[in-house]
């Protein structure tokens, strides 16, 4: 940045890209500026006692800009640090309670949650333990003995000398912490089995292969792609009050936005789990604007549309769809209940009921009727919760 940029953008917050922002929502402007820098650049005040910043614009010197956030900062030429050549490097001066964010863990895990997929690498300077072979000691050792005029033999242990012979060193280097690339973005075509699980295990934490896969991309007035899990087997806490909504993780251009809208898909397909990645979204999207903004609700329409088909995949094989209906046929009874359910008929055709003639098997509604004798006008049925509990 310039000198100029500097006063324009990290001014206090009254001359900050934040505060522009703000008021570029009220007077209903484009809100998907938020990639200016400026914007949120205060909230580093919620860890940092001060912040610094070294930059160097091609047209102009390199300065440092430093504040305390007490409503004052200082702009002055930098004759101190090595020149950059082009570019910006920020120093934060931590918080004595915020120490947590020196640790490696930390940053890596919060970069894994909120920037794993974007574009641009993200590295951080680690600092590893190797143990190494001292060959400079050995070699010393070796140049004094054949010096001495007498020679003392005795005998070594040969693991305590290959100990003595290793020593421990610290090793800095760069790490890249966002290597894993966005598996939605490529082709289904391209995209092994194999690849499918590892992604799904590394976003769900689960210790199975899901059960059905569903990849697929919408173009046109909007644009988002998606992948899609049905788990093999669904959670003992699916119908749990106080358990999140959803299990789809929402980004935008890459980039996490939450991991609980509660708004991207009904409540009975909560035990779907997977990426929706939006290309139209705002960055800076609230709970509140999810809940109004009419791109989600078309996504949302898509999403219950893709579901739909992917379980009539799964239905096409007897021994899946039984594991499936035991899982999840809860769920499907519920979507018929819902109120917003906007499939009622392609779920009602994905039920199962056992029948007077089935014996241990399931039977769908449109597998009854094709074996109803002729001349038989009515279906009769009665409700319990097992089947047991309507035979006795």
């Amino acid at each position: 940045m310039t000198k100029a940029d500097l006063v324009n953008n990290l001014g206090t917050i009254a001359r900050s890209g934040t505060k522009n922002f703000m008021q570029a929502i009220q007077e209903g402007q484009d809100i998907s500026m938020i990639g200016q820098f400026g914007v949120g650049f205060y909230s580093a005040y919620l860890v940092a006692d001060s912040v610094t910043v070294i930059t160097k614009h091609n047209d102009d010197e390199q300065y440092i800009w430093q504040s305390e956030a007490g409503g004052h900062f200082t702009i002055q030429r930098d004759t101190i640090h090595e020149s950059l050549g082009r570019g910006t490097k920020i120093i934060l001066t931590l918080k004595e309670d915020q120490s947590d964010f020196l640790s490696e863990r930390t940053l890596k895990d919060l970069v894994k949650k909120h920037s794993q997929f974007i574009q641009y690498p993200i590295r951080l300077y680690t600092t590893k333990e190797e143990e190494v072979t001292d060959d400079e000691a050995v070699s010393e050792v070796k140049d004094k003995a054949e010096g001495e005029e007498e020679a003392k033999i005795e005998e070594v242990d040969e693991d305590e000398e290959k100990d003595k012979k290793k020593k421990k060193v610290e090793k800095h280097e760069w790490e890249e912490l966002n290597k894993q690339k966005p598996l939605w973005l490529r082709n289904p075509s391209d995209v092994t089995k194999d690849e499918y699980n590892a992604f799904y295990k590394g976003i769900t934490n689960d210790w199975e292969e899901p059960l059905a896969i569903k990849h697929f991309s919408v173009e046109g007035q909007l644009e988002f792609r998606a992948v899609l899990f049905v788990p093999k087997r669904a959670p003992f806490d699916m119908f749990e009050g106080k358990k999140k909504m959803n299990n789809v993780k929402l980004y935008v251009r890459r980039v996490f936005i939450t991991d609980n809208c509660e708004e991207l898909i009904p409540e009975w397909l909560g035990f779907i789990k997977g990426i929706v990645d939006s290309e139209d979204l705002p960055l800076n999207i609230s709970r509140e604007t999810l809940q109004q903004n009419k791109i989600l609700k078309v996504i949302r329409k898509h999403i219950v549309k893709k579901a739909l088909e992917l379980f009539t995949e799964i239905a096409e094989n007897k021994e899946d769809y039984d594991k499936f209906y035991e899982a999840f046929s809860k769920n499907l009874k519920f979507g018929i209940h819902d109120n917003d359910s906007q499939a009622k008929d392609k779920l009602a055709e994905l039920l199962r009921y056992y029948t007077t003639t089935s014996g241990s098997e399931m039977s769908s509604l449109k597998d009854y009727i094709t074996r109803m004798k002729e001349g038989q006008e009515d279906i009769y049925f009665i409700c319990g919760d097992s089947k047991k509990a309507v035979e006795s």
